[in-house]
C-alpha cells in the first residue's frame, strides 16, 4: 500500500509528504529554519507537483508564510508549552484541489455547531464490561487488524506492525477498549512533551462495534493519561464526514479552530479535516 514519508529537513524540521495525499505537511518547524525553509517547502512540492502545502507553524513565523502567500485555515492558542499559539497555515497549488468541496457536509457541521453551543461537556456512559488500557508492542497485529478494517487509506504507515511499534517507542501512546480479552477499538496519542501538547488521532472501531460510544470512552481515557504526564493542549483533526468523531469531540468540550480543505487521503479519497483543541 503506498504511503507518504516522514523526513526532516534543514536544521530539524519534520515534514511528512508523498503522491498518496499529493501534499506536504509541515508537522514540526524548527525556528533555526526560518525563513529559508518556506522556499524548500515550496521547491519540493514543485518538484513532486504536488496540489496543496499545510505547515503548522508557532504565531511568531506566521507572517512571514502570509507573505509568501500562505492563508490560515485554523489556529489552537496556548500550543506550544502552554503559551505560544500554533497556526495552520496552506498554500493550495492547483485549483483542482478546491474542486468539489463537501459543500453539504460542511453546512450540516454548522448545524452541529450551533446546536452543541451552550451545551455542558459530556463523559462516556461507564459500563463495567468495556476495559480501557494502553497497548503494548503485543498488540500490534492486533491494532494493525483493527486499521486494515476500518480504513481504505491513511496518510500514515499504520497498518504496519513495525511502524506501530516504532512509534510506541518514540512519542505515541495506543489506547483500546477491550471486551472479554477482545480488541474493540483504539487511538492513540501522538505526544510532543517538550511542547506539552498531543494529538489525539487515529480513532478507529469497525462497523459491527460501533453505537456503544466507544470513542468517548478512549477519550477520557486519553486525556487522563495525558494530565497526568504534565500536557497542556490536547488537539485533533478530524475527518469532516465523519458525523461520530466530531460529535465526540463537541461532546467532550473541543473547540472548533477551522477546517483544512481537501487535506489528507483517508478512507480511498482526499477530504477536509476539522481542527479542535482543549486545554487541560
Amino acid at each position: 500500500m503506498i504511503t507518504d514519508k516522514i523526513e526532516k529537513i534543514g536544521q530539524g524540521t519534520i515534514i511528512h509528504h508523498g503522491d498518496l495525499n499529493k501534499r506536504v505537511y509541515l508537522m514540526k518547524l524548527d525556528k533555526r529554519d526560518i525563513p529559508g525553509i518556506i522556499g524548500e517547502v515550496n521547491r519540493i512540492a514543485r518538484n513532486n507537483r504536488y496540489t496543496k502545502i499545510i505547515c503548522k507553524v508557532p504565531q511568531s513565523a506566521v507572517p512571514q508564510f502570509i507573505a509568501d502567500g500562505f492563508l490560515t485555515e485554523a489556529q489552537i492558542p496556548l500550543f506550544y508549552e502552554g503559551k505560544e499559539t500554533a497556526f495552520f497555515m496552506s498554500k493550495f497549488l492547483s485549483s483542482d484541489r478546491l474542486l468539489e468541496l463537501e459543500t453539504e457536509q460542511l453546512q450540516f457541521f454548522g448545524g452541529m455547531l450551533e446546536k452543541q453551543n451552550g451545551r455542558k461537556n459530556g463523559e462516556a456512559d461507564p459500563d463495567n464490561k468495556y476495559n480501557v488500557k494502553r497497548l503494548t508492542p503485543a498488540d500490534s497485529e492486533d491494532i494493525v487488524a483493527i486499521y486494515r478494517d476500518v480504513f481504505e487509506s491513511y496518510p500514515f504507515p499504520i497498518f504496519d506492525p513495525n511502524y506501530i511499534k516504532e512509534t510506541m517507542e518514540s512519542h505515541v501512546e495506543y489506547f483500546g477498549v477491550e471486551h472479554k480479552g477482545k480488541l474493540l477499538a483504539l487511538a492513540s496519542a501522538e505526544m510532543d512533551k517538550k511542547g506539552l501538547n498531543a494529538e489525539m488521532t487515529d480513532f478507529a472501531t469497525p462497523r459491527k462495534n460501533r453505537g456503544k460510544k466507544l470513542a468517548l470512552l478512549l477519550l477520557d481515557e486519553m486525556e487522563k493519561q495525558m494530565k497526568k504526564q504534565g500536557l497542556k493542549t490536547l488537539y485533533t483533526m478530524a475527518r469532516l464526514n465523519s458525523v461520530g468523531m466530531n460529535k465526540t469531540f463537541l461532546r467532550k468540550g473541543y473547540v472548533y479552530s477551522g477546517t483544512a480543505l481537501k487535506n489528507t487521503n483517508i478512507a480511498g479519497k482526499i477530504e477536509s479535516l476539522n481542527i479542535y483543541y482543549k486545554h487541560i
